[in-house]
């Protein structure tokens, strides 16, 4: 029988937590950052290299992989670990998040979603039961359950009428996993910014019972100081030994405060996506390496950064590289932003398991306040 996936929470200080979620294809430690194979692949990078970023898992768009290559060839090809040359785990979303941005595309009805495919306008429905084959026929770890996600802002009624058909697609989602050892389910909280729906909803996952629950429905244009409020009281109201995943989430500072507020696990495309448009994340801030200041600066991006971007290249190197438009450039800058991404996660880590949270955490801000390196 495939052994279960499991939660061991081995340190809190304050509410940030740390511990390891135990699968068959690898331990995850948490707080966990995963970067996103939107297309089963991270752009810009190998999958070993993403491994050597310090990633335990990676997560996967059923939306995109529903309509290319499909979910059937990927399972005829032996999975999507296989055929993405990953062997380590995989998340896999329910496509919700992604059908809610073809709103125009798109009939929302209680069974589900039918909607028009953004490539070639070939129609198709998701459903609960539909979004479970597609990510049981990929293979993920971890499936997330089929949800409906309006974006912000939006009226109580609607974020209502919303969290509720969520909660009914999580029971049919919970129905149609069935009983899968060494594979989990993972539900997702609704309910905006209303307090009170976002309890609603937390009982009503509760009650179906999930392997770990998502805090959805943030990061969706309600900007930091919101999310942050929601934070403050939604991990909260999930079971204290189970996983708490938040989607969609986001730059470093973002990274800093769920974590704070006892999120386990986040995932973001802004690693990759800044790394081929010439951002770069640091410990002294953003860095855009298009700026002509650093055309002649022969320094390292960041010199406390082991990646291959600061320690084998200049700034200046980085700067041109980008302004010729060379694919190097993106794989450089996404290397090192996947790089410094797990160097917050491992540093975390650390300090929730000494004690010492909040003098990392200030410390790690005043960093940042500090800025860029002089030019020379």
């Amino acid at each position: 029988m495939a052994p279960k996936i499991t939660f061991d929470l081995k340190a809190r200080d304050g509410k940030a937590r740390t511990g390891v979620i135990s699968t068959p294809r690898g331990d995850i430690r948490t707080p966990a950052f995963m970067p996103v194979g939107t297309a089963a692949t991270v752009k810009a990078m190998m999958p070993e290299s993403v491994r050597e970023t310090g990633a335990d898992i990676l997560l996967g768009n059923t939306y995109h992989l529903m309509l290319r290559p499909t979910a059937e060839r990927i399972d005829r090809l032996g999975g999507l670990h296989k055929f993405m040359n990953w062997d380590r785990p995989i998340l896999t979303d329910s496509g919700g998040f992604q059908v809610m941005s073809l709103a125009g595309l798109r009939k929302l009805t209680e069974q589900g979603v039918t909607f028009k495919s953004h490539i070639d306008g070939s129609k198709h429905e998701l459903t609960p039961e539909r979004s479970m084959e597609i990510q049981k026929l990929l293979g993920s770890d971890i499936v997330m359950c089929f949800d409906e996600c309006p974006a912000l802002p939006a009226t109580r009624d609607r974020i209502a009428e919303s969290m509720q058909l969520s909660m009914r697609w999580a029971a049919r989602s919970k129905q149609a996993f069935g009983d899968r050892p060494g594979h989990a389910l993972f539900g997702i909280m609704q309910g905006g910014l209303e307090q009170d729906l976002r309890e609603e909803s937390a009982e009503a996952l509760k009650e179906i019972g999930f392997d770990g629950y998502a805090v959805g429905g943030l990061a969706v244009g309600e900007g930091q100081e919101a999310m942050f409020d929601c934070l403050d009281y939604a991990p909260d109201m999930l079971p204290q030994d189970k996983p708490r995943y938040l989607m969609g989430v986001g730059k470093p500072d973002d990274i800093v405060g769920a974590v704070a507020r006892g999120i386990d696990m986040m995932d973001c495309v802004l690693p990759s996506r800044s790394g081929r448009t010439g951002q770069a994340f640091t410990r002294h801030g953003v860095v855009n390496i298009k700026n002509a200041r650093h055309a002649d600066d022969p320094r390292p991006l960041d010199e406390n950064c082991s990646c291959p971007a600061c320690s084998k290249y200049s700034r200046a190197y980085l700067h041109h590289v980008f302004r010729s438009n060379e694919m190097i450039s993106g794989m450089l800058l996404t290397w090192h932003n996947l790089r410094y991404f797990q160097d917050i996660m491992e540093g975390m880590r650390g300090a929730i398991a000494a004690g010492s949270f909040d003098a990392w955490q200030q410390d790690f801000h005043a960093k940042r306040a500090e800025g860029d390196i002089a030019p020379l």
